[in-house]
């Protein structure tokens, strides 16, 4: 089934599909976008992790490390469908780039390990997916490992992701002994001989028949209780034909009622061609998504997936490359072609597209336009970041942008030479441009530049790929954690008087503030008590103070969370409440409010209880059953708060609560510890009460 995929540039929308890999690290996600770029004819060699040679891991560090850091965009073409998939990181420090790639997807196949099953980071990207309304199948890979088992990975989809897994495979053979799968649908046996590439079809064997057909009745059962038209025929008909079957887990995908689970070995090349048939049968094409929704000028607007509708598209990516800086973006309507003008919403600025390009990882195919549901890339753009909105300059549109997280960890960095110091910044702020979820500032005290992440290893890849891509030698200081300071005893009654006269106009504000602990209720941030969360209400009446000036307190009660009483760490977890307040008929003003609303919450938080916060991870860590002991020991001492383990085949899984600056260089005591047969995951888990020597922004053990 190899075809060309330069004769299908222009597919029509309903053949298209937008999707993404999703995984843990190590699930094989990548060797899985390998075998799908082999099997449909785009590469004529088979990549391989270990070798350094797959395509998506093109990046020197990738492919060092082994592991997927920067999502990849390719396309293929399967059974007349054009496939644009992006390969997306399995690390927690790289969330982000996984959030801005599901941002522009409409569905998406989560690889889960037949041993391990949901990982962490399976059940995170599951969530994020969940966020963005992306559409999904599973597939659960490595069947030939020893310990593999479908059911027991099943059930752990069905534990921890809550959907209803309908699987419709059943393996033939076990761990080594895995050959194929019986299509329990079609009822039929799909098997890849040992050493060739092509799948065989044939009976369901004798052996496997009753197994097979008890299989296929549950699987009915399970769409008939979620679907009624599949209810309706079981009802009559005691069975659902394959017809029916497969329109029912068609509808019942994109209603995100229920998964559909496959299963095969990637590495082995087994499993690779019913997966991109359920691909094309399950997930939607860009028509089959709602419209994306927008907003301008106050006002909603939607933009439906057709070419001749006004141009709008989303940027997700940014990248500095030798062929010059590329912007990566999801066509959502009209057309655009190369040469044209397009309108960057967001600094109302014009832009003319000079190239357009088909993405292959690293490689690129020009391409005279790009239309509604392409994913491509663009030369000539100069402002544009990821999260902005392009559009046709006649039609303004804004869309929504991925969401960033907050950076947890921070480095110092400076040039070696002082000659190099103006090219650190310059390397500095293009890194910000390619990843949202970098953040540089300038120590105040200290004069050093600051590079904030998403986790240790995030800001040594950052920084490595200064040293690589500039040539500059870098220092960087101890890595240092985001900390934050909230209130758990306010006051009330607080009286702040501003008044200033010095020759002009004056200031005048007169405000009276109630400041408590917030709860985990809605308010600036997403309730991790980490995130700036932050509520203010007046419940002054009769006018005594407008409500400008209202507004203008607000403002200045937020400029006071920057930094805290403790350690000058950002406030999160407080609400003010104006309870009284008053104006002077020509003093007054939003000027004065402001400055009175900073100074007023200053000097009310260094009168509350306040404690310091510190980030938390939650760490899985698999290790032999003869290191427990000793694991369970270090976790104690980097006052890790341990809430499970099973015991699985020689390992026991630790599931616990870490503080994440407890857990640097975690990973080089753990190797030690267990003669490197130990490994860990962790990811952000919030914000927990830290120690008081905390305060200074360091952790003494």
């Amino acid at each position: 089934m190899r075809t060309d995929l330069h004769r299908h540039l222009d597919t029509p929308l309903a053949a298209v599909r937008n999707l993404g890999i999703l995984a843990h690290v190590d699930a094989g996600k990548t060797t899985l976008t390998e075998r799908i770029l082999y099997l449909t004819g785009t590469t004529h060699k088979r990549g391989e992790v270990h070798d350094g040679t797959t395509v998506t891991d093109f990046d020197p560090q990738e492919r060092d490390r082994g592991i997927t850091i920067f999502a990849a965009a390719v396309s293929c073409s399967w059974d007349a469908h054009r496939i644009n998939l992006i390969d997306t990181p399995g690390h927690v420090d790289f969330s982000d780039e996984v959030a801005r790639s599901l941002r522009v997807l409409d569905g998406a196949v989560a690889v889960f390990d037949a041993v391990a099953g949901v990982e962490p980071q399976s059940e995170a990207v599951w969530r994020q997916a969940d966020r963005y309304g992306v559409q999904r199948i599973a597939f659960v890979n490595k069947l030939d490992r020893a310990g593999a088992d479908l059911d027991t990975a099943v059930e752990s989809i069905r534990e921890r992701l809550h959907p209803a897994p309908l699987v419709v495979q059943l393996p033939i053979g076990s761990e080594a002994g895995f050959t194929g799968v019986v299509d329990l649908p079609r009822m039929r046996s799909l098997v890849w001989p040992e050493g060739r590439d092509t799948v065989e079809e044939g009976p369901v064997p004798e052996a496997l028949r009753d197994a097979a057909e008890g299989r296929r009745r549950q699987l009915e059962e399970a769409v008939a209780e979620l679907h009624p038209g599949a209810l309706e025929e079981f009802c009559a008909e005691g069975t659902l034909s394959a017809r029916t079957l497969t329109a029912a887990l068609r509808d019942l995908t994109r209603s995100g009622d229920g998964v559909v689970v496959l299963c095969g070995s990637a590495y082995r090349n087994r499993g690779i061609e019913p997966l991109l048939d359920a691909v094309v049968a399950y997930l939607p094409s860009p028509r089959d998504v709602p419209a994306v929704r927008g907003t301008w000028d106050g006002g909603e607007q939607e933009r439906f997936a057709d070419p001749a509708a006004p141009f709008a598209a989303l940027v997700f990516k940014v990248n500095g490359t030798a062929m010059g800086r590329l912007t990566y973006l999801r066509v959502y309507s009209g057309t655009i072609g190369k040469g044209e003008t397009v309108w960057d919403s967001g600094t109302g600025r014009t832009e003319r597209i000079g190239r357009i390009l088909r993405v292959q990882a690293d490689r690129h195919a020009p391409l005279e336009r790009a239309v509604a549901g392409d994913i491509v890339a663009v030369v000539g753009l100069k402002s544009a970041r990821a999260g902005s909105t392009l559009c046709a300059p006649g039609a303004p549109l804004v869309l929504e942008p991925p969401t960033v997280a907050d950076p947890v960890v921070s480095v110092a960095v400076e040039a070696v030479g002082s000659a190099e110091a103006e090219l650190l910044v310059s390397a500095l702020t293009r890194l910000v441009e390619e990843d949202p979820s970098l953040v540089v500032r300038t120590d105040p005290e200290t004069g050093q530049l600051v590079l904030s992440g998403m986790g240790e290893l995030h800001l040594e890849v950052a920084v490595e790929k200064i040293r690589l891509a500039q040539g500059l030698d870098v220092r960087v200081g101890r890595p240092r954690v985001a900390y934050r300071e909230t209130v758990v005893r306010g006051v009330s009654g607080l009286v702040h008087r501003h008044v200033k006269q010095d020759g002009g106009a004056g200031e005048f504000a007169h405000v009276v503030l109630d400041v408590e602990p917030l709860e985990d209720v809605p308010g600036d941030g997403d309730g991790d008590g980490g995130a700036t969360r932050f509520a203010f209400r007046s419940t002054v009446v009769g006018g005594r103070v407008p409500q400008e000036y209202v507004r203008a307190l607000e403002a200045g009660c937020r400029d006071a969370l920057a930094d805290g009483p403790l350690g000058g760490h950002p406030v999160t977890g407080v609400r003010v409440v104006l309870t009284d307040g008053a104006t002077h008929p020509k003093d007054s003003s939003e000027r004065a409010f402001r400055t009175a609303g900073r100074f007023a919450l200053r000097e009310a938080l260094r009168a509350c209880a306040m404690v310091l916060l510190e980030p938390v991870a939650d760490v899985t860590v698999t290790v032999p059953d003869d290191a427990v002991g000793g694991v369970l020991g270090d976790l104690a001492a980097r006052r890790g708060q341990v809430s499970g383990s099973v015991a699985r085949a020689g390992v026991v899984v630790i599931t616990a609560t870490v503080p994440l600056v407890e857990l640097f260089g975690y990973a080089t005591r753990l190797r030690s510890r267990t003669r490197g047969r130990g490994v860990f995951t962790a990811r952000p888990a919030g914000y927990a009460p830290a120690p008081s020597t905390a305060a200074s922004g360091t952790v003494t053990r």
